[in-house]
């Protein structure tokens, strides 16, 4: 693979991540209320922080996997170690989401258009990552590098 298909797809990875942080962020409020609505007082009280606690540390912390991948990917692409281990990383971590998802979850509960653009984002980004991370890179040590 090209250092430059390399690069530009380590980059469209890390925009994917950022963007599904956001998605993921700016769901939490639409979430809270549907729970409000569909539950009882005494479940929401239950039920709410934690959904609340979940959905705001997984926004966040996307947001800095995909500023991540996004300042690594020009080192990947030239071969830095450091770099390839942390968009390898990176990408084993992501890559584990949707197999989880789809054991956990049942399949009626893809049908909200939020959650279908974030299992679409998660597995793009995934694939994306996990191809670019692992495909082989030249030795940077070899003569003439």
């Amino acid at each position: 693979m090209p250092p430059r298909v390399r690069l530009i797809t380590l980059r469209l990875g890390g925009i994917l991540l950022v963007a599904l942080g956001v998605l993921h962020l700016a769901v939490t409020p639409i979430i809270a209320r549907m729970l409000e609505r569909a539950a009882s007082a005494e479940a929401v009280v239950w039920l709410k922080p934690p959904m609340l606690l979940n959905h705001v540390v997984v926004g966040v912390l996307l947001l800095p996997l995909g500023c991540l991948i996004w300042y690594c990917a020009p080192h990947a692409a030239a071969g830095a170690r450091w770099a390839l281990v942390m968009s390898r990383t990176i990408a084993v971590a992501i890559a584990t989401l949707p197999p989880i998802l789809l054991f956990l979850m049942n399949p009626r509960e893809y049908d909200a258009l939020p959650f279908r653009i974030a299992i679409g984002i998660v597995c793009a980004a995934s694939l994306l990552l996990l191809v670019v991370a692992f495909w082989p890179v030249p030795d940077s040590r070899a003569p003439g590098r």
